[in-house]
């Protein structure tokens, strides 16, 4: 049986692998998990010991494929958590990432297949991140546009929001960018800064938080 923190550092090996797709790197586990490097050394060489990553030194870790059946599993826990809290208990969107991470170590496959039935099989969770389906098996991926890639006067429906912290949810939340809403975008600048007119009004938002926000045309939306 795996603990709680294995299971933080797989679902984090998971997500920061499927973001940069390439190997990852001990410095980047260390700062997403705000840990040292030496404790992050430590926990891959049980991981790795029990067959569920593969460590190159110097090039990063990947997950076996066991590895990413244990991270699957944890994420459709989490975002079936985070739906339930959502729609049944009525939390707001961006504040639901820290309460399923405590409750995800601690919810059996039995349950959290009941919340799927309740919830009617939702193929995403509040922030538009897929959830694994009882198979483990992910949705259709849809082709999306990053935020901080868009141009000037594109219309674009906010599809989903990568998670990176909880702080950046209640920013995006503030300003009224959550999945579902219609940005239109208003100026880029050159130094970054990405500026978007949304039902709250005009909002600023820097590269690194356009970065998280995935979006489609709005008329490919509305299709």
């Amino acid at each position: 049986m795996l603990s709680a923190v294995m299971e933080d550092y797989i679902k984090a090996i998971y997500t920061i692998q499927n973001d940069t797709d390439d190997r990852v790197a001990t410095s980047a586990l260390a700062e997403y998990l705000d840990v040292t490097p030496p404790t992050v050394s430590s926990m891959l060489k049980k991981l790795e010991e029990r067959g569920l990553i593969d460590r190159e030194e110097y090039k990063g870790v990947t997950l076996t494929e066991e590895g990413e059946i244990v991270a699957l599993e944890i994420l459709r826990h989490h975002r079936l958590l985070e739906a339930f809290l959502t729609e049944a208990l009525d939390y707001d969107w961006a504040d639901v990432h820290e309460e399923a991470d405590r409750l995800e170590h601690h919810v059996s496959d039995q349950l959290t297949d009941r919340i799927a039935e309740v919830l009617g099989y939702p193929a995403a969770d509040p922030h538009g991140d897929p959830i694994p389906d009882s198979d483990l098996k992910l949705p259709e991926a849809e082709e999306t546009i990053r935020l901080s890639a868009a141009t000037e006067s594109d219309r674009l429906v906010v599809r989903r929001i990568r998670h990176q912290g909880d702080e950046e949810l209640r920013y995006l939340a503030e300003a009224g960018v959550e999945p579902g809403v219609e940005l239109e975008v208003v100026d880029v600048a050159p130094f970054g800064m990405v500026t978007v007119s949304t039902p709250e009004g005009e909002q600023s938002l820097p590269e690194e938080i356009a970065r998280l926000i995935e979006t489609v045309p709005a008329a490919e939306a509305q299709a």
